[in-house]
């Protein structure tokens, strides 16, 4: 109920066109599981995961005006909190229910319980629930029927399961390839991801949860310049000046010593056209 007096700001239409030519889409899919799979793999294959904005001294807006600004017309890619939303308006414009949930990251085995720092959508189909999630920039899961100890393959071959936690709500776990990943996953084996509760989410606690990613002095997208993005049969990152890719059984790393390489390997790879003073901006090569 709103409070009298309160302005009620009318929602721009989402242009669905716009969003399924960004993601390479030539139609829209129906509001059902194939659908929901078929989606959420072509938003991550087209549209990297990135926090670089950070460094430059912008602040990440999270509304959908400015993720639809960022995310689609400008070509740009974004964190959890901006692929969030942007899915979940792509979401309600198929049909689709659903919602938002936060999540606690445990990759990289945290020495405390870390914060609610991500989001992804709780989508209700035909009655059952599912968990999809298009920002997740450590590795890629593919949409799961949200079921104790439900299992699911991704492309890159890796297994993911759901399972329900005494303390922590659901937990998601991989079994895969650490190629295929951010570089924050230790070796092959069982290992948690992030775990999340069904509890309703508001904007203000997507908020608060942004505003703590992008401004806390011991936020790793505060310390550090991040980008990666699935592909076919793989995945692709470049976290400060590391560059790792891994397809298949292929896999490249490197050192990139030079802001023009830097610069080349965003575009050619994740599709992020930043000018040669916006590189230098990022402070990774003296400059800044």
């Amino acid at each position: 109920m709103e409070k009298p007096g309160a302005m009620t700001i009318p929602a721009l239409p989402f242009a669905l066109d716009a969003y399924l030519a960004r993601i390479a889409l030539k139609e829209a899919p129906a509001a059902d599981a194939d659908g929901l799979a078929t989606l959420q793999r072509a938003h991550r294959l087209a549209i990297p995961f990135e926090n670089l904005d950070i460094a430059l001294g912008r602040g990440i807006g999270i509304d959908p005006v400015s993720v639809f600004a960022k995310l689609v017309s400008a070509k740009r890619g974004g964190y959890c909190f901006e692929h969030g939303q942007l899915f979940l308006d792509a979401l309600e414009a198929l049909g689709f229910a659903a919602r938002p949930l936060l999540a606690r990251v445990w990759l990289g085995r945290p020495e405390a319980v870390p914060p609610l720092t991500h989001t992804l959508a709780l989508v209700t189909i035909d009655g059952a629930e599912w968990i999809a999630d298009a920002g997740f920039g450590g590795s890629y899961a593919p949409p799961m029927p949200l079921a104790d100890g439900e299992e699911a393959e991704s492309p890159d071959g890796a297994r993911f399961r759901l399972a329900r936690d005494p303390e922590f709500g659901w937990m998601l776990s991989r079994n895969g390839h650490g190629g295929m990943t951010d570089g924050r996953s230790p070796g092959e084996g069982w290992q948690d991801q992030y775990s999340f509760t069904l509890a309703p989410v508001f904007p203000a606690d997507l908020a608060l949860g942004n505003f703590w990613v992008s401004e806390a002095p011991e936020s790793r997208f505060v310390q550090n310049r991040i980008v990666s993005v699935p592909l076919p049969h793989g995945f692709a990152t470049l976290n400060g000046r590391a560059y790792r890719r891994h397809s298949k059984d292929q896999s490249t790393e490197a050192e990139i010593g030079d802001p023009r390489v830097y610069r080349m390997r965003l575009s050619m790879m994740f599709g992020i056209d930043l000018t040669a003073e916006e590189v230098a901006a990022l402070g990774l090569f003296g400059g800044g």
